[in-house]
C-alpha cells in the first residue's frame, strides 16, 4: 500500500483529488490543509510515500502572502522531505501565471524552483504541472474563477457581467487535471522535455461561447432543448453546471397535454439527437395512425401490454407487433409505413417515444392515414 500525503486537500483540485484516491484500495491518504498544524505536516511528512502538493495561496489579504504561502510553504515541505533518506516524489500544481511577471506568478515560480532544487538535490522524481483556469464540480463561486460565479448565476436566476464577449479562457477540467495528478502518481506520466507535466485535453473559449452555453442549460429545463453533446468541452460545462443547482431545485416540471386517451409528455429535445417523449395511455385506446416521408421514430413500451400495427400507405397488408413489458423490446417505425399503437391491456400502458428530429409544426412531416 502506498501512503499519499495530499496538501491543499478541502480546495477546489484537493476535493477532487480526495474523492479519488480515497475510492483505492492501494492508497492511504494523509491530507493536510489550513487548519492542520505544522506538526502535522512534518508527521504527515515523514510517512509519505509520495506528495501531492496543491496547497497555496491565490487570494490573499496582503500581497506578500503570496510568497509566503506559495514558495514558502513549498519551501518548507521540501526541506521536510529532504531530511528523510527515502527519495519522496512530489508533485505540485502550479499555474501558467508563473510565466508572468506579477506577485502571484512570482511565487508560483518560486515554488517550481523549490521542486527544481530538491530534485537536483536528492535525485527523487517531480511533477510540475503549469495549469491553466481549472474549472468542475466544488470549485468556489465569486473567487477566482469565471465559470464557477457564472454557474452559480445562472442557476440562481442571477445576470452574469462579460466586459469583453471575445475575450478567451484557457481552461483544463478537474476530471481531466485528477486523472493526469494519478497517472503521474501510478508512473504512467512523466515531464515532457521542457520538464513540465501536461494534462492532455485542454480547451480554449471565448466569454461569450461560454455564457451563451450556460444560458442554454438554463433554458432547458423550460424549452427541454439541449445543445449538442458531441463537444467534449460542453459535456464538462454541463456536468459543472449541474454541481451548481440549489439543492432544493434539482427537479422541474414537464407538461402533461391530457385527453381522452390518456396524457402525453415531452421529456428532452435536441437539434443532435432528436427528441424523447413518453405518453400514458388508457386500456383500448388507440394511439397514432399516421406516417412519415423522412422522420423515423423508435417505440418502447415500458409498463403494460401493447399491439403496434404497420401497414405500408400503398399496400394492404397490416404487420402486429405485439409488445409488454414483459420483455423489453425496441420497435423501429421505418418511413412509409402507417404505424398505430393500442393498449391491449387492462392496466394503463406508459410507452417511451424516440424521433430523430425535434418536431417542428410548420412541417411536421406526418400524415393522418388509417391502418
Amino acid at each position: 500500500m502506498k501512503t499519499v500525503l495530499l496538501t491543499g486537500a478541502e480546495g477546489f483540485i484537493g476535493r477532487n483529488m480526495k474523492a479519488r484516491l480515497g475510492q483505492r484500495s492501494d492508497i492511504r491518504l494523509l491530507c493536510i490543509d489550513v487548519g492542520n498544524t505544522k506538526e502535522e505536516l512534518a508527521r504527515a511528512t515523514g510517512e509519505a510515500d509520495f506528495v501531492i502538493h496543491l496547497a497555496g495561496i491565490n487570494r490573499p489579504k496582503y500581497v506578500a502572502e503570496f510568497e509566503s504561502g506559495n514558495r514558502g510553504l513549498t519551501e518548507e515541505l521540501v526541506d521536510l522531505l529532504s531530511s528523510r533518506e527515502t527519495k519522496v516524489p512530489i508533485l505540485i500544481s502550479s499555474s501558467i501565471q508563473a510565466a508572468l511577471d506579477n506577485p502571484y506568478g512570482q511565487s508560483k515560480l518560486g515554488a517550481e524552483e523549490a521542486i527544481r532544487d530538491y530534485t537536483r538535490t536528492s535525485g527523487a522524481p517531480v511533477f510540475i504541472f503549469r495549469l491553466p483556469n481549472v474549472f468542475g464540480k466544488w470549485c468556489r463561486p465569486n473567487y477566482n474563477s469565471v465559470i464557477a460565479t457564472w454557474c452559480h448565476n445562472t442557476t440562481h436566476g442571477l445576470p452574469i457581467q462579460i466586459n469583453d464577449p471575445e475575450a478567451e479562457l484557457y481552461l483544463v477540467y478537474v476530471d481531466d487535471v485528477a486523472e493526469a495528478f494519478i497517472a503521474a502518481l501510478d508512473g504512467t506520466l512523466y515531464p515532457d522535455e521542457d520538464g513540465f507535466c501536461r494534462v492532455s485535453q485542454t480547451y480554449k473559449r471565448t466569454l461569450a461561447r461560454i455564457a451563451s452555453l450556460l444560458n442554454s442549460f438554463s433554458e432547458s429545463r423550460k424549452t427541454l432543448v439541449m445543445p449538442p453533446m458531441d463537444d467534449v468541452f460542453t459535456r464538462a460545462l454541463y456536468a459543472t453546471w449541474l454541481s451548481y443547482l440549489p439543492e432544493e431545485e434539482f427537479g422541474y416540471p414537464l407538461e402533461m397535454k391530457k385527453d381522452d386517451r390518456g396524457w402525453l409528455a415531452e421529456f428532452i429535445k435536441s437539434p443532435s439527437f432528436g427528441q424523447v417523449f413518453v405518453s400514458r395511455t388508457k386500456p383500448g385506446i388507440t394511439r397514432g395512425n399516421h406516417w412519415h416521408h423522412t422522420k423515423v421514430e423508435k417505440f418502447l413500451v415500458i409498463a403494460g401490454q401493447a399491439l403496434i400495427r404497420f401497414r405500408k400507405i400503398d399496400g394492404e397488408t397490416i404487420l402486429e407487433y405485439p409488445v409488454s413489458v414483459d420483455e423489453l423490446r425496441v420497435i423501429d417505425i421505418p418511413v412509409g409505413y402507417t404505424h398505430s399503437i393500442k393498449n391491449i391491456g387492462e392496466t394503463e400502458l406508459i410507452t417511451i417515444f424516440w424521433a430523430d428530429e425535434v418536431f417542428n409544426p410548420t412541417a411536421p412531416d406526418t400524415y393522418y392515414l388509417e391502418v
